[in-house]
């Protein structure tokens, strides 16, 4: 955390104070939201989480150090010398707070957020790529790494909690970074780890089923998507996908300017696929032509909508779509790779039915037919359970063979969950004729290279860039790429 001292009535500046008892002006030397991370001279920031409430803490974090405690419910003792701050919501405060601290770094840069299903990691990886090749220094938060100019930092979620973020802005700012890119997830923006950061440009992807174990309704979901367009304000640019039916919907109440960019209708910013094939494809775009090394109509989306963010940034047409010409999909999102016998393997992080339908769409535009496909697939555990049986339908529906092995089961028993994706077959006998069941992931991608012969096309989904496998609150190492790369050049 950053070493710095700094007055608390600068840093509760904008926080929505309703109470204080205690010295504004006392000196505060951190900020933390977890009492195990005070130090002396900390302020303790009270959130009410979903399974934790951190107004039970406030005691550990004065014993710990903490010179002021910002909270929504005072406590019914208040020590001598520590100052108490209280606010209507902690969350937006420590947004607030944040910002005030790590001097406002998210308005210094030209930050642009990521939303939707599916593409947040590519788009976000290749901007971060783009960009940087065009002679700027960039930053980047996204799923599969965290970077600041040329510099990895550690990635543990999609987006980080709203005090790591405006560290790593800061970080980015001190780098001489201009612009940076950053995913944005549902979860984030729902439990306030945006608040605060300003926005100059955001990009919506698409929208389908996913994390309504969370959010209970695909209303809700798409509501919590809708938040980070809300926020903007009028000098920055909202940019959506006219082709998703929520596209239009997801920036209705924005203040910002809007664009569009769309494959099928009229839009700011057109794309054509003219040629799909494993190596890469060709497309129009604007009417220039371009040679991209994804490949898929799902990534010809996400070409598009970098096309037109580096546009809204003011990169030049041209200049752009040489550098993406030259931009690769990041680890583990249709990662390729050609074994013996020129059997070939894809691993791709699909682990939603939308997602999972795309890969397998994108395989079926490319294939012969001459080849078989053979899917390895599996769903999280203590996730939403109502995707098993149609992910399962899906795969089976695209593949000559699936099969059904675990993922990261977490406290879940792994032949539960591949029992809930096996009824989604029920309703077709030739479905349920095309899988088989192996529990252990390595066994089931051994498997599927045994039954490949020369020409096959084997499916590795669901984990992706993850190097780990989520057991019983342990993480093995895992890495569905290094597996399959393996065994099929044995």
């Amino acid at each position: 955390m950053k070493d710095t001292t700094k007055k608390l009535a600068d840093l509760i500046y904008k926080a929505g104070i309703t109470e204080t008892a205690g010295s504004t002006h006392a000196d505060i030397s951190n900020v933390v939201c977890d009492s195990r991370k005070t130090t002396e001279g900390s302020l303790f920031v009270a959130i009410k989480g979903y399974t934790v409430d951190g107004h039970q803490y406030i005691d550990h974090a004065i014993s710990s150090g903490a010179r002021a405690v910002v909270c929504e419910v005072l406590p019914e003792k208040l020590i001598e010398g520590i100052t108490y701050v209280r606010v209507d919501d902690t969350r937006k405060a420590l947004g607030a707070i944040a910002a005030n601290y790590y001097d406002d770094p998210s308005g210094k840069l030209q930050l642009i957020g990521v939303t939707g299903t599916n593409g947040k990691t590519t788009i976000v990886r290749m901007l971060y790529e783009v960009f940087t090749r065009m002679g700027h220094p960039c930053g980047m938060l996204s799923t599969i790494s965290n970077i600041i100019a040329d510099q990895q930092v550690g990635s543990d979620l999609t987006t980080p909690d709203v005090l790591t973020t405006n560290q790593y802005l800061s970080q980015m700012v001190s780098a001489g970074c201009r612009y940076a890119f950053m995913e944005v997830s549902s979860h984030a923006l729902v439990q306030g780890r945006t608040e605060g950061i300003r926005f100059s440009g955001a990009v919506f992807t698409n929208l389908s089923n996913d994390h309504l174990d969370y959010h209970k309704s695909f209303k809700e979901y798409l509501k919590s998507k809708q938040k980070l367009f809300n926020t903007l304000d009028d000098k920055a640019f909202a940019l959506t996908n006219l082709d998703d039916k929520n596209g239009i919907i997801m920036v209705q109440n924005t203040r910002a300017d809007k664009k569009t960019y769309s494959l099928k209708a009229m839009a700011d910013y057109k794309g054509k696929i003219m040629e799909n094939r494993f190596s890469g494809m060709h497309m129009v775009i604007d009417k220039k032509d371009v040679w991209c090394k994804l490949t898929g109509t799902f990534n010809a989306y996400n070409v598009l909508a970098v096309y037109a963010t580096g546009c809204m940034l003011g990169a030049g047409p041209d200049d752009l779509l040489t550098r993406i010409s030259s931009c690769r999909s990041p680890e583990g999102r249709f990662d390729l790779m050609i074994g013996k016998n020129n059997v070939i393997g894809i691993v791709d992080y699909a682990h939603t039915p939308d997602a999972l339908e795309n890969v397998l769409q994108n395989i079926r535009e490319v294939r012969t037919g001459n080849e078989r496909l053979i899917t390895v697939v599996g769903c999280g555990g203590n996730r939403d359970k109502g995707k098993r049986g149609t992910m399962a339908a899906i795969d089976a529906s695209y593949s000559d063979k699936v099969i059904f092995t675990s993922d990261n089961p977490r406290y879940e028993e792994p032949e539960a969950i591949i029992e809930d994706m096996k009824s989604g077959l029920e309703i077709n006998p030739a479905l349920k004729s095309k899988h088989i069941s192996i529990v252990r992931r390595d066994e089931a991608i051994n498997v599927a290279c045994v039954m490949a012969t020369e020409g096959d096309i084997i499916l590795v989904a669901g984990k992706g860039h993850e190097k780990y496998q989520e057991i019983k609150g342990v993480k093995h190492p895992f890495d569905d790429k290094a597996t399959l790369q393996k065994l099929l050049n044995r």
